[in-house]
């Protein structure tokens, strides 16, 4: 019986001082995707950023399959105005999506990350590449979720 209860504290110990402990860096990790369930589509839905004369709003639809359109529109200070179209999949707590936006009169594709989190949306930023005229994320693993611009849910405008 000694045996059995010192063997179930060493593993204990093992297991407990393995874990990873991430240092507090101000960015959020997303949680791996639940198991499937069936949901009901969730309707319209509306985040919004304003701040230092910075403006992004983001809205969109997420039917039963997880799958989201809607649309994004950035507007920075000093930059040109940029709006479009997003598609893409609910994964878990995180959108990942292809944004076919114009700017400059020039339309471009490219892949956008945005981690739900109490009822807000942090966009995730990463190290990109580009193929077929679109830039996608090299590796969606490795994504940070910077909290300096937060999306906090807004009445939607009809």
């Amino acid at each position: 019986m000694k045996k059995v209860f010192a063997l179930t504290l060493m593993i204990l110990a093992v297991t407990t001082a393995c874990k990873k402990q991430d240092p507090v860096t101000g960015e959020i990790t997303p949680t791996a995707p639940a198991k499937a369930t069936i949901e009901e589509p969730s309707g319209k839905q509306c985040y919004s950023y304003s701040g230092n004369n910075n403006f992004v709003d983001l809205s969109f639809n997420v039917n039963s399959h997880q799958e989201v359109n809607g649309t994004l529109s950035y507007n920075y200070s000093e930059k040109d105005k940029n709006e479009g179209i997003l598609v893409g999949n609910m994964k878990g707590d995180t959108l990942i999506a292809e944004y076919t936006f114009t700017s400059e009169g020039v339309s471009s594709v490219r892949e956008v990350a945005f981690l739900n989190r109490d009822a807000t949306f942090i966009e995730g930023y990463g190290e990109t590449v580009e193929a077929n005229n679109k830039i996608t994320f090299k590796d969606k693993s490795k994504l940070k979720f910077d909290q300096k611009n937060i999306l906090s849910k807004v009445d939607c405008k009809e």
